[in-house]
């Protein structure tokens, strides 16, 4: 790594929030000419870092953190109430896709007037003009006005006439997840180009694995303050253990829950290594799921199953006792049965569980209860940089 070309030096911004605006000029001179004054927020208050020549930094953190205002800043969109910001070198900003677009031009016609907002010379902009259309994939419509084109075109567009300026300095605002699958590839082939070609790289993202996977250098923010700084994995892991996540509470009703009831899931704990209830443990840890039972007449050939899913809804693992070959004949008064773990293999990240029990054709439920538990995974040593769960197996090289 070089030198530093971006230095953010105590840097406080705040936005004025008022009860009331002028929305009118009568309403001005009734009012005086003032508007009501609510409060100030500041957005940022007292942050500084560096990113030195040739790195790419993620910044990170909750809607509201103060991120995006903290981009701005360094664009010189900007301007902070008090500190500094110095930027050595020439700098892009991917902020806002296709702003500087104009609906009623073509798509030819916006390419040539976006890129010379953003700071490319005509000749420039007729050598790379076939690299543009090809990378947005544009193809037929280039010379149909943009109003006419989809949101995905659009910003694709947009997206690949910035990319295409290639500065020193390139700031992203949250646009990993342009276009389509393939398209995202693109543009993580993109970044990849810059970062080898020595040119810095800031982004803001709410991917993790991207911020893990793709930066050399991390900052997490929260209310506007900067809470760490340093390398991208310690950085998230910090900031992801910080996330308190309102969650339904062991054995209560919630969630969505279903079945005829001659079998019912009372409750259901998480225990752990030494015997305790808890809803956080660490990746590879020993872990006991128990499902405390009760019947109201006897139940013939019960099945029990577990269903572990992500908060984008993936089942992860879906166990039974059926699979198991425990299943008794008669299932009569309470008790529990439990599922146990030598080590978790789930990967850090907040995962929900659904448990059920049925008859033996798993197909007449006497009690589902959906999401009952919400549980945090925290990382331990060293594991995959993305996915949900770890093979944990051995790296042999010969």
């Amino acid at each position: 790594m070089g030198e530093p070309v971006v230095v953010v030096n105590n840097v406080s911004k705040k936005y004025r929030l008022y009860h009331e605006r002028n929305n009118s000029i009568k309403i001005a001179l009734l009012r005086g000419g003032r508007a009501k004054l609510d409060r100030e927020f500041w957005a940022l208050n007292d942050v500084s870092f560096e990113v030195t020549e040739g790195s790419t930094t993620g910044l990170i953190g909750e809607n509201g953190s103060g991120k995006s205002t903290m981009l701005k800043c360094i664009a010189r969109i900007l301007r902070p109430d008090k500190g500094s910001v110095t930027v050595t070198g020439k700098m892009s900003a991917l902020l806002e896709l296709g702003a500087g677009f104009h609906p009623e031009l073509t798509g030819r016609e916006n390419v040539f007037l976006n890129g010379a907002i953003l700071g490319l010379k005509q000749k420039e902009l007729q050598e790379r003009f076939d690299d543009i259309v090809d990378f947005a994939g544009i193809g037929q419509f280039i010379d149909e006005p943009v109003k006419n084109y989809s949101s995905g075109m659009y910003v694709r567009l947009g997206f690949s006439v910035a990319i295409n300026v290639e500065p020193d300095i390139l700031l992203v605002d949250e646009v990993l997840a342009v276009g389509d699958e393939a398209f995202q590839r693109k543009c993580l082939e993109r970044f990849k180009y810059l970062k080898d070609n020595g040119k810095t790289v800031i982004i803001v993202s709410h991917a993790m694995s991207s911020v893990v996977n793709m930066c050399d250098h991390a900052v997490w923010f929260k209310h506007g303050q900067k809470m760490a700084d340093g390398v991208p994995r310690e950085v998230v892991e910090a900031y992801t253990g910080s996330i308190v996540m309102d969650r339904p509470a062991s054995g209560s009703d919630t969630g969505d829950r279903w079945g005829s009831g001659e079998a019912k899931i009372d409750r259901v704990e998480l225990i752990g290594r030494a015997g305790e209830t808890i809803k956080r443990f660490p990746s590879g840890d020993p872990l006991t799921i128990r499902l405390w039972y009760s019947t109201s007449e006897p139940v013939p050939r019960p099945v029990f199953s577990v269903a572990v899913q992500t908060l984008q809804g993936i089942v992860v693992t879906n166990p039974t006792t059926r699979e198991a070959d425990l299943v008794p004949e008669k299932l009569d008064g309470v008790g529990h049965v439990d599922l146990v773990l030598a080590h978790c293999p789930l990967l850090p990240d907040t995962y929900d569980l659904t448990v059920s029990v049925t008859d033996f054709t798993m197909a007449h439920p006497y009690d589902v209860r959906r999401n009952v538990v919400r549980f945090d995974v925290d990382r331990k040593g060293r594991h995959e940089p993305a996915g949900i769960v770890s093979f944990g197996g051995t790296w042999a090289l010969r």
